[in-house]
């Protein structure tokens, strides 16, 4: 319990440093907000031109991007002290770190809060609205537990990547590209039924990061889509997000043990 308190009196510090700077927070929040909305317009587009995209609506592709969305704009809100970890390994910072009595994915995690990623959220958090809105049929309580669930494990799921795009760096001291492919790339593909896609991306997106447990099975499930495995598997979101965001702290000690000092 100590250590959630410290966590939070930590990064909310940090947002209140943010807020001294109110126009340039306000910017960033509106700026996040338009840059993110524009892949919904183009969603938005493409069913204006074509109406479905096989058995799926306007309205339930909008539920799986406000899933997807709304999942990365908390995570990438609350690790983005591991965005930029790669600063740290550069500079020989990480040195102070490990002198430091809290353990490090601890002080990584609450050193950056980036509260203007409200924008994305709002964005987001306003697609999954309208979608469930336009349903034909009532949304009771249990879908929007189920709904909120699948947002808590994608944000589990987006923090190991993070996490895993940060321990990479005890190696490459620089973070590889190919995980924003992963993150970005997986926030894109999800935002659209994996069943549109070929057999390999959609096991990739299964098996190897399981995006497509946090909004595919489970709006599938939803919806009354044809689901290719036992029902019960629509409810695994904070399954899959739990075991991803382990793999990334086991990769992180794994990294933390391989680090040499920068030689200072």
């Amino acid at each position: 319990m100590r250590t959630i308190q410290t966590y939070f009196k930590l990064a909310f510090a940090d947002v209140r440093s943010q807020m001294q700077h109110q126009a340039s927070f306000w910017m960033n929040t509106v700026g996040n907000l338009i840059a993110s909305g524009g892949s919904f317009v183009m969603i938005w587009a493409l069913f204006a031109s074509f109406g479905k995209l096989g058995e799926w609506s306007m309205a339930e592709i909008a539920v799986l991007y406000g899933i997807v969305n709304s999942a990365y704009a908390l995570a990438e809100g609350v690790g983005r002290g591991f965005e930029r970890f790669n600063q740290l390994v550069k500079t020989g910072d990480f040195d102070r770190v490990l002198l430091r009595p809290r353990g490090t994915l601890f002080q990584i995690l609450s050193s950056k809060m980036e509260a203007a990623r409200v924008g994305r959220l709002i964005q987001a958090v306003g697609a999954l609205w309208l979608g469930l809105a336009a349903m034909p049929q009532v949304v009771g309580p249990g879908q929007i537990a189920l709904i909120l669930l699948c947002i808590v494990g994608g944000m589990l799921l987006f923090l190991g990547l993070l996490m895993m795009q940060a321990a990479v760096c005890f190696w490459t001291v620089e973070s590889i590209e190919v995980f924003n492919v992963l993150t970005f790339g997986g926030i894109s593909a999800a935002a659209y039924p994996l069943d549109v896609f070929r057999k390999w991306l959609r096991d990739f997106f299964l098996y190897m990061i399981p995006i497509g447990f946090i909004n595919y099975l489970p709006c599938a499930y939803l919806f009354g889509k044809a689901l290719p495995y036992p029902a019960w598997t629509a409810f695994l979101a904070p399954v899959a997000g739990a075991l991803f965001l382990a793999l990334g702290a086991v990769l992180w000690q794994a990294g933390v043990r391989h680090y040499r000092s920068c030689g200072a």
